[in-house]
């Protein structure tokens, strides 16, 4: 198969300045992508930023014969999200990928997570890529081959202590799909990553996690092996549209939300439920949850 080359192409990716977002940078502007590389360079849970990640970073890619440029905007307002996309228009004069990787991260238990806290990890996640996405949205239309790639995780179905970030990472989901279906009319595709790796916020998981699988994603799960899936999802020559795919170590699946074949009674009651609750429940027959795409008009 053909190199997948990004020469001519302009992409944005936020949270760019360490892990994950580093590696996708970093392997798109490799292949000959001109990238905005977005990142308040602050900590895990977001404070204290810093210009330095995402310099750092720009350094990197300049350094090695490529083409980046800065941003240190925020993804969760308005103006942050439209700073982002005109430093890409601003420097480059087109953008054509969007790949929406910011995110913030500290386990807490349920009791204490505050509305205000619940409030910032959608903010960040959730309204980030979406408005990031939205002020993207006309350049990506007009590039005739628009990209957007979401970041979601496996957290949205359940972790210990994450119920803020799980169910903000469960907004992103629909939000991917959602978007998916906007943009099939007018050459938009939109896809979505839930990426396993080794970084810093890997690191605060702790208990979360089985016993040995931190020391195991840090040495055998490096960032680098999620940004192929990240830069084919980011590619022109994508066909999948409205996918969600599993990246860790090396390995590649697709994540797929079903409908089981269940069970239909005209005269349900809750009886008929709990005595066939495992009929309702069996994955045999069960079928992937199709997009509701917009029929073409006659």
């Amino acid at each position: 198969m053909a190199r997948l080359d990004f020469t001519g192409r302009a992409v944005v990716v936020t949270g760019a300045g360490r892990g994950i977002g580093r590696a996708h940078a970093r392997l798109l502007a490799e292949r000959g992508a001109s990238v905005v590389v977005c990142d308040l360079g602050g900590d895990t849970d977001g404070g204290h930023p810093s210009t330095a990640p995402a310099e750092e970073v720009v350094k990197e890619i300049t350094e090695a014969g490529g083409i980046a440029v800065a941003s240190t905007e925020s993804v969760a307002t308005e103006e942050g999200a439209a700073a982002i996309v005109g430093t890409a228009v601003g420097s480059f004069g087109r953008l054509d990928a969007v790949i929406n990787n910011a995110g913030i991260f500290r386990p807490l238990p349920f009791t204490e997570v505050t509305p205000e806290t619940y409030r910032r990890y959608l903010d960040v996640h959730c309204l980030g890529s979406l408005l990031v996405a939205r002020a993207a949205w006309p350049h990506l239309v007009a590039s005739g081959s628009g990209r957007i790639v979401n970041t979601v995780s496996g957290s949205m179905l359940g972790v210990p202590d994450m119920v803020h970030y799980g169910s903000a990472k469960g907004a992103v989901y629909g939000l991917t799909r959602n978007l998916a279906v906007a943009g099939d009319t007018v050459g938009v595709k939109v896809n979505a990553v839930a990426p396993g790796a080794g970084t810093r916020m890997v690191e605060l998981t702790g208990d979360a996690l089985p016993p040995g699988m931190l020391e195991y994603m840090m040495t055998s799960m490096p960032p680098e092996l999620v940004a192929p899936v990240a830069a084919y999802l980011a590619h022109e020559n994508c066909t999948v549209n409205g996918e969600v795919f599993n990246v860790a170590g090396g390995q590649v699946n697709r994540m797929v939300m079903v409908n089981t074949t269940g069970i239909t009674d005209p005269g349900l009651t809750p009886e008929t439920v709990a005595e066939r609750i495992e009929e309702i429940l069996s994955p045999d027959g069960a079928l992937p949850a199709d997009l509701m795409l917009p029929q073409p008009r006659s």
